[in-house]
């Protein structure tokens, strides 16, 4: 049965909007480091690098005699970002942010069967298919939040602080403290083709 994020894995992907917490355990990634303004043209070649590898991986898989253990058919997980401000913007930190001063580290979860060597053959495999620039960038790495707290967001992602406001709040309520101002965002939409105030983001930041 194909394994499918959205039916199986709601917890962890299809948040209400309203904070809550969450503990979520390690996880395998495709990553990419960038930096950077995301409306630029380089951010699409990270997301464009990404995707190409993580659908070499499923339909390689789907094509294979001999599986990995435990293999099942699946959907390709959402992209996922990691966002900071870089160290000269930390320095001189008036309360806004520019986009230009962003640090982000791109992302798509891969299944646990899929393992290093894989990707690297996949990858491999990308670079002579359909050569592009940031193929060289990528990564794989396991990636362990913890303890979270996350809500779904509606709307602009110029929109988001008033989200974080409503986390804040939440964890306070909760004796929880926010680690760091980094946090993460999982897109549920793509934002070619969904009106701005109807893009849906899961917005998660660390907790102790």
């Amino acid at each position: 049965m194909k394994h499918e994020w959205r039916k199986k894995e709601k917890k962890v992907y299809l948040p209400k909007n309203k904070p809550e917490i969450i503990e979520v355990p390690a996880y395998q990634f495709i990553t990419l480091h960038g930096e950077g303004n995301p409306n630029s043209g380089l951010f699409s070649e990270c997301i464009a690098a990404l995707y190409s590898v993580s659908y070499a991986i499923k339909m390689t898989l789907k094509k294979l005699d001999n599986c990995p253990k435990n293999y099942v058919d699946y959907t390709v997980y959402p992209l996922e970002g990691v966002w900071d401000i870089n160290q000269a913007a930390k320095e001189n930190f008036t309360g806004l942010i520019n986009k230009d001063d962003l640090v982000f580290k791109l992302m798509i979860r891969q299944p646990d069967f899929v393992s290093q060597a894989f990707f690297e053959e996949m990858l491999a495999l990308t670079q002579q298919k359909k050569p592009q620039k940031q193929l060289t960038n990528l990564q794989f790495e396991t990636i362990k939040e913890g303890k979270c707290v996350q809500m779904l967001h509606i709307g602009s992602y110029d929109n988001e602080p008033e989200s974080f406001q409503l986390m804040e709040a939440f964890a306070k309520e909760q004796n929880l403290t926010r680690i760091s101002k980094v946090h993460r965002e999982i897109y549920l939409s793509d934002f070619r083709k969904v009106a701005v105030d109807k893009l849906k983001t899961v917005l998660r930041f660390r907790v102790t």
